[in-house]
């Protein structure tokens, strides 16, 4: 089996292989040794966040194949690989000892289970590891599999004397990896720290250990806290999902929550954003799998956490503006170079400010490469380090540029640069976030560089908010910036998500500024879901947004939420696997007696507004643009309905922006879109609508009132036979409609007599029973358990008979025709649910029971009778000949039947069941023995 993994497919998988991939640090080297790489590739690593090209080429034609050969491999075939690998580590490193870590690479991480390995080799790996003088490419692949590996018991790993800053990251990869079992985070955050502090200007670059820190800082931020003593945030200090985990989960900081996404969620939450665009959020490619940090380490002491502040503040604000030299070395170099030239803006412009991440050019400095990455860990380590006590002395308060590697010195005012390192970090912070803003608004030369504006600005507006978080002072000076960018979003396409950060914003800030931010509302929640609806990434954010944020919301926004649902449901129509759960959470929030009787409509017609959604793409979109639908299936008549003027009313109302308050009849529609009800699109959604229905009903429920009951129970009958015919789709619903039926009228028990005519009317089509089996014997059973004066004493004796005969005739049709197309068998259910509720109405207007008596004697014997009950099976006709006879039983004695039949409302009180003078078993026991005793009467 492992003969058939060539070198090159293996080799796609090294140090980046399964769940645990490549540590950050690693591929800082893999992305930005080279510093001659131009732009688009600065780009894709100036976050701390690189996505190796093997890692894309993983998913490559053949991937699957090799994936599934990998897992395959048994346990005593890995046993003699492993021997092989301990051979080879133990010999000088060549292509061998390579090609063989790269297949053990791909063994070990591609299951979900971890491989067990010889111990032999695990030690032999470590070592590898911690040779300085091991190629880096082996040193990689060695911790790529420790980590993988991780935890165990057997891990001889320790940081305290490395001094490579590109070996300590991949030891500390491993070393976190193992959950904090032994106090590895600590070690790992001292050893940086002794690095950062004994660094000299010519020392080891420690752009390899930037990520390592940011990882630290996400896993227990409560090491890198001031002060003495445990320190415990709020929350969980990190739970870490499997690697197979595929929904993004939640970490409390300090102050606020921060989004932890693993690698496997990024493709499905992000849709089309390129990785590296994201920032902060996603800055790791490598997750312990499984692991929970239960216990807090001690934090670091106020000088450590001082210099790290003071670094940062180096890297971020002091940077060289001139761009470095090329790499030299390789056939084509030549000892003559060129001065490297100015650092320039996305428009090509010269830069005439300091650099930030938005800075282009063709080459780059150290200290420009530190610049991007602490950039990309400054918001972790503002939400962590947390608020500072403003009246706590600096006995240590000296210029950040102390002890710094760079000789600029600071164009700021004297009073600024000597704010203790915290204070100053904020007020560089948001410097830096002023000049992404202004950065944000060139017209940018390249495509890659328009895309990463749009990260930046998104990040920008999520450390502004931080900093007024922690220091309202920066609030009055964001405030005009950021009502000018909502502006900007509102006529530049492709900005939208910085929309949601700046929502956020006004929504924690906005009272305290006293600004209204109604349009920036309308704008998240009505236009940009029309707009976006197809976005992936869009709908998760927003639809977040509003989930996250339920409690802050005022009644003003929970009033504006509730309005733009059908804006939202556009969101879910579209992308209901993955957002349903987070619908199912919003839902409470959206309905209220305004709203859900449309809301409820909106809900049955979902499959539908997804169909209609896919018809406005193929509509919009033009020829150029990548097809977002379904591009197998062709449905010109459906476009033409589309475009067609008579309908534009019914799709205009489907596709509306807000709540109306009116609904419409979509029948048409429906046998229009029939086409489209096969698309796969469509049948994922239809899918999530009964446990969309069940979430809403839920919430209905505990606010409904009688008239809303009423308004309810009504659509339910009504929309029960007019629902877009998606291939099961109305089964489910069907079912979950009649239960909720069901509820509804234990909540009014009077909603039967108040509903007489409308379910006299329900009852009166025949041909619909089939199509509504489960629904008609909900309706039936209610009318049979609700139409007394027990439930409502304005239930007269006339209108016990109307039913009675409306049902008697409809039973009567139902058992004595033969089925046919245009009436086919009645399901056994039925039958019985209309056996039994005629009985249970005959028991309270005795003067029928005669007839029902004569009725269920000849269902009893058509059903005896095989060769005039062909259409039911054995089984069901047992079924219901049982029925017919037990219901015969009880009817011999009227007030026995009305006793079982209509109980009184002590039937809910324990004493009923208890009490052997009227419990239930005792009255059905004494009609058993004397209906037993006059059968033995009669003669024989």
């Amino acid at each position: 089996m492992l003969q058939v993994l060539p070198r090159d497919a293996a080799g796609a998988w090294e140090g980046c292989a399964g769940a645990g991939g490549r540590s950050e640090s690693e591929t800082d080297v893999v992305r930005s040794h080279d510093t001659s790489c131009d732009t688009t590739r600065k780009s894709a690593t100036r976050f701390g966040h690189r996505w190796p090209l093997s890692c894309v080429r993983m998913f490559s034609a053949g991937a699957e194949s090799l994936l599934h050969q990998a897992r395959e491999i048994q346990d005593e075939e890995l046993h003699r690989f492993c021997t092989r690998v301990t051979k080879l580590l133990q010999e000088p490193p060549g292509p061998a000892t390579m090609d063989a870590l790269q297949r053990l690479s791909l063994i070990v991480s591609a299951t979900k289970y971890p491989r067990r390995l010889e111990k032999m080799c695990l030690d032999l790996l470590q070592t590898t590891l911690c040779l300085p003088t091991s190629p880096e490419q082996l040193q990689g692949l060695c911790a790529a599999i420790l980590r993988e590996m991780s935890p165990f018991d057997d891990l001889a790993l320790s940081c305290d004397h490395t001094q490579n800053t590109r070996q300590l990251s991949l030891l500390a990869s491993v070393l976190l990896a193992q959950g904090d079992r032994k106090g590895e985070i600590r070690c790992v955050s001292q050893r940086i720290f002794k690095i950062l502090e004994n660094r000299q200007p010519e020392g080891p670059s420690v752009r390899h250990l930037l990520p390592v820190l940011s990882k630290v800082i996400g896993l227990a931020p409560g090491t890198l806290m001031e002060g003495t003593g445990h320190f415990f945030p709020k929350g969980l200090l990190g739970s870490f999902p499997t690697a197979t985990d595929s929904r993004v989960w939640w970490k409390e900081g300090y102050t606020v929550g921060e989004p932890c996404i693993t690698s496997q969620v990024v493709p499905m939450v992000w849709g089309s954003v390129e990785p590296h665009f994201l920032l902060s959020k996603l800055a790791t490619t490598w997750e312990p799998r499984g692991l929970t940090f239960h216990h807090c380490t001690p934090p670091l002491p106020t000088d450590q956490t001082n210099l790290l502040s003071k670094r940062l503040v180096d890297w971020l604000r002091y940077a060289s503006i001139q761009q470095g030299l090329p790499y030299s070395g390789g056939f084509f170099s030549t000892p003559r170079t060129r001065q490297p030239g100015p650092i320039t803006e996305v428009d090509g412009a010269v830069a005439s400010d300091f650099f930030t991440v938005l800075s282009t050019g063709q080459h780059f400095t150290e200290d420009q490469w530190l610049n991007m990455q602490a950039f990309s860990m400054l918001r972790k380590w503002l939400l962590h380090s947390g608020p500072e006590d403003p009246g706590s002395p600096d006995a240590d308060d000296k210029s950040e540029l102390e002890g710094s590697t760079l000789s600029v010195l600071s164009a700021t005012s004297t009073a600024s640069r000597l704010l203790p390192p915290r204070e100053r970090l904020r007020e560089v912070a948001f410097e830096y976030c002023q000049r992404l803003l202004e950065q944000s608004n060139r017209r940018a030369l390249r495509k890659g560089d328009s895309d990463l504006q749009k990260a930046c600005l998104v990040e920008a507006v999520l450390v502004l908010d931080v900093l007024c978080r922690q220091d309202p002072s920066f609030l009055y000076r964001t405030l005009s910036c950021l009502k000018a960018l909502h502006r900007r979003l509102g006529e530049d396409p492709g900005s939208e998500r910085a929309l949601v950060p700046l929502a956020q914003f006004f929504l924690n800030h906005g009272e305290a500024a006293a600004m209204d931010a109604e349009a920036i509302y309308q704008h998240l929640l009505s236009r940009l879901p029309s707009e976006r609806f197809y976005s992936p990434t869009l709908a998760f954010e927003v639809i977040h947004f509003c989930t996250h944020n339920l409690t802050l919301f005022d009644p003003h926004f929970l009033n504006l939420l509730r309005l733009s649902f059908p804006s939202l449901f556009k969101f879910l129509a579209w992308n209901s696997p993955p957002l349903t759960a987070e619908f199912m959470v919003l839902l409470p929030a959206l309905v209220d007696a305004g709203t859900a009787v449309e809301m409820l409509h909106a809900l049955l017609d979902l499959p539908c507004l997804t169909a209609a959604l896919d018809l406005q793409l193929r509509s919009t979109q033009t020829p150029s643009e990548r097809p977002l639908w379904d591009v197998s299936l062709k449905i010109p008549s459906c476009l033409e309905a589309f475009r067609d003027p008579q309908l534009q009313g019914l799709f205009r109302h489907l596709l509306r922006t807000k709540a109306s308050g009116s609904t419409e009849r979509l029948m048409p529609l429906h046998q229009l879109l029939k086409p489209m009800a096969s698309c796969a699109r469509v049948t994922q959604c239809a899918e999530a609508v009964p446990i969309l229905l069940q979430a809403f009903f839920s919430a209905v429920t505990q606010f409904a009132d009688g008239a809303l009951i009423n308004q309810l129970a009504l659509l339910l009958l009504d929309r029960s036979d007019s629902l877009y015919q998606v291939p099961q789709y109305e089964a489910h619903v069907h079912r979950m409609l009649s239960s909720q039926f069901l509820v509804l009228c234990k909540l009014k028990p009077s909603l039967v007599v108040e509903l007489s005519r409308e379910l006299l009317e329900f009852m009166g089509s025949v041909s619909s029973i089939c199509s509504r089996a489960s629904m008609f014997t909900c309706v039936v059973w209610a009318i049979g358990e609700y139409l007394s004066v027990t439930c409502d004493k304005r239930c007269t004796v006339e209108q016990i008979n109307r039913f009675f005969e409306a049902l008697e005739a409809l039973l009567f049709e139902v058992t004595q025709s033969r089925p046919s197309a245009d009436l086919p068998c009645c399901p056994p259910q039925v039958v019985t649910a209309l056996m039994t509720t005629l009985t249970k109405l005959a028991s309270r207007s005795q003067d029928l029971i005669p007839r029902v008596s004569l009725f269920l004697s000849k269902i009893r014997t058509l059903a005896q009778n095989p060769a005039t009950n062909s259409e039911h099976s054995e089984e069901e006709a047992e079924a219901i000949r049982t029925r017919a006879t037990e219901l015969l039983a009880l009817l011999k004695m009227p007030s026995v039947a009305q006793f079982v039949f209509t109980p009184t409302a002590g039937v809910c009180q324990p004493r009923y069941h208890r009490d052997t003078n009227t419990a239930l078993p005792l009255a059905l026991h004494t009609v058993s023995r004397l209906v037993e005793k006059e059968a033995g009467l009669l003669p024989g």
